[in-house]
């Protein structure tokens, strides 16, 4: 089994001791993503509003120096420091995720690093060809 870190100046370095992201054929597995500004590593805005496309753009763009893409997502965990902001989640959410549904679960935490209000990871298939 091969194992080969992930890492793109186009998301923001890993935080902690830890990968972007890991391949390890035919699986991506992407490390939770905060609404980290990859050129600074400081949050997008204070609100779900601004943290959320962030958080999700970064891990779009860790898929895609995987040699994966969101269409290609099998699994998402989504951690939200308020469960009331579930509904404007689901909406940012949407705009990445429009037609593929892959399987997710949302879970409601007391915190997150830097002060973040949500952290999304996922499981992905590298693209065939």
């Amino acid at each position: 089994m091969t194992i080969i870190p992930v890492q793109t100046p186009n998301a923001p370095a890993a935080i902690g001791p830890y990968s972007q992201g890991i391949v390890s054929n035919p699986f991506v597995f992407v490390s939770g993503q905060l609404g980290l500004m990859p050129a600074t590593g400081d949050l997008s805005g204070p609100d779900i509003t601004a943290q959320a496309p962030q958080a999700l753009e970064n891990l779009k763009q860790i898929l895609l120096a995987a040699g994966s893409d969101l269409n290609h997502v099998l699994s998402v965990d989504v951690y939200l420091t308020n469960m009331g902001n579930f509904a404007i989640f689901n909406g940012i959410y949407q705009q990445f995720f429009s037609d593929h549904r892959p399987a997710r679960a949302v879970v409601e935490v007391s915190a997150l690093p830097k002060g973040g209000c949500v952290e999304i990871k996922c499981v992905a298939v590298v693209k065939p060809g």
